[in-house]
């Protein structure tokens, strides 16, 4: 990346810095956090962000003009979980990238992910902040995107997240929020907009009211409800909502919960196919895959597929991903022909199979050279634009990026991007 920043930065790294650093998190977001942060940041040209940045607006914007793909989105909505009253776009967007080397040798963004959820813009700001002052960081480096500050990037958090209404009854709303490894990003945002993290089995149904319990048991009205609750959660854990989430409650939704779905893996297959963003990697459903031309198309884009025919053949460059799960969570490496005819028919539209993509190692460490994922986090106000805010990083040495799948390693975790 810059090289002399990262010089300066590994010259000067102490052990007793990063423990301050950690101590100094923890002051600012209610206790220690739950998730391994990185000794560094990294350090990149603004060119390269901004090159993410215009990515991932483009295909959200290229999504959101689709009927296809909204009419296919809609219809893959489990029938549970699609709420009333949606927006007209998501509030929120993450877009995540790889860096690649290219095969003229360059290194270029590749999509790995993109998703109409919110990130935890709170936490990163204070990590940005922490990472300045604990390691005395030059003042040519920035942080925020499009010409943000700190003042003006809490007004557009502001503005999307409590809207018109009194603080009061605007809501962060998790499952048991307490225990949810986020919870660092969520006493951020208690402190700084002043709103309530509140349990999503908590909340009390009236009528066409919602309700939580505020301090000595008060019970106050909702108007808005930042959702940080994922479908995926509640799924799982067979969790019934003591509300109708379809039901027609008379709140605003900060991050409308059926975006989750609409812009998501799901998104992907629609990207690729569109041949408009070379950034994306080939990808196709793994019902097209089996049973259409999806196979045929993956290998005229390039992607080499075993010569074998027999079932236990091993697709060693593509990735097999449920569309709705969240944190890399039921990624297969490699799946074999058998793996995915074993996913029932029904349930084939709901996996998709991608071009794996080998991360170039950019990060010079004391442990070797270092990979990252870098997130852009788009907030989307009702009254303004799709705006790229802040960049989110996670280092790691395995084969994936997320911050579970790098334990008991040094130098990788959670990081905060730098730019001149």
């Amino acid at each position: 990346m810059i090289h002399e920043f990262r010089r300066d930065f590994n010259a000067k790294f102490t052990q007793s810095a990063y423990n301050e650093l950690q101590e100094l998190l923890a002051h600012r977001s209610g206790g220690p956090v739950r998730f391994r942060v990185a000794e560094t940041p990294i350090f990149l040209p603004k060119s390269v962000l901004d090159e993410m940045a215009d990515l991932g607006a483009a295909m959200t914007n290229y999504l959101i003009a689709s009927p296809e793909h909204l009419a296919g989105a809609q219809r893959a909505l489990p029938q549970d979980y699609a709420v009333g009253r949606q927006n007209a776009h998501p509030h929120f967007l993450t877009a995540d990238f790889a860096l690649v080397r290219t095969r003229t040798g360059e290194l270029a963004p590749r999509l790995v992910e993109i998703q109409a959820f919110p990130s935890v813009f709170g936490y990163q700001v204070e990590l940005c902040k922490a990472y300045r002052e604990v390691f005395d960081l030059p003042g040519s480096l920035r942080m925020f995107l499009s010409g943000l500050d700190d003042g003006s990037y809490w007004e557009l958090l502001r503005r999307t997240i409590v809207g018109k209404h009194d603080p009061e009854n605007v809501i962060l709303s998790e499952v048991d929020p307490v225990h949810q490894k986020t919870f660092a990003d969520f006493e951020v945002m208690r402190r700084r907009l002043g709103i309530a993290v509140v349990d999503v089995m908590s909340i009390e149904p009236e009528r066409a009211s919602l309700y939580y319990r505020g301090e000595g048991g008060r019970r106050i009205p909702i108007h808005r409800i930042y959702n940080r609750a994922i479908a995926d959660e509640l799924i799982s854990r067979n969790l019934r909502l003591p509300f109708d989430l379809s039901g027609p409650w008379d709140v605003e939704w900060a991050g409308h919960p059926n975006w989750y779905f609409l812009i998501s893996k799901y998104s992907i297959p629609f990207l690729s196919r569109s041949g408009l963003f070379p950034a994306v990697p080939p990808t196709r459903f793994v019902d097209e895959f089996l049973e259409g031309s999806g196979e045929r198309e993956l290998i005229a884009e390039g992607i080499e597929m075993p010569a074998s025919s027999d079932s236990e053949r091993s697709y060693d460059n593509l990735l097999l991903k449920p569309l709705f799960s969240f944190a890399g969570k039921g990624i297969e490496f490699a799946p074999t022909r058998r793996r995915l005819e074993e996913i029932p028919p029904n349930e084939r539209k709901t996996h998709i199979v991608q071009q794996r993509m080998h991360f170039e190692p950019t990060i010079e460490t004391p442990f070797g050279l270092t990979q990252a994922e870098i997130r852009i986090l788009y907030v989307w106000p009702d009254d303004g634009e799709l705006t790229p805010a802040l960049a989110l990083v996670r280092l790691g040495r395995g084969k994936m990026m997320g911050v579970d799948h790098n334990k008991n390693q040094e130098w990788v975790g959670g990081s905060a991007a730098f730019y001149v």
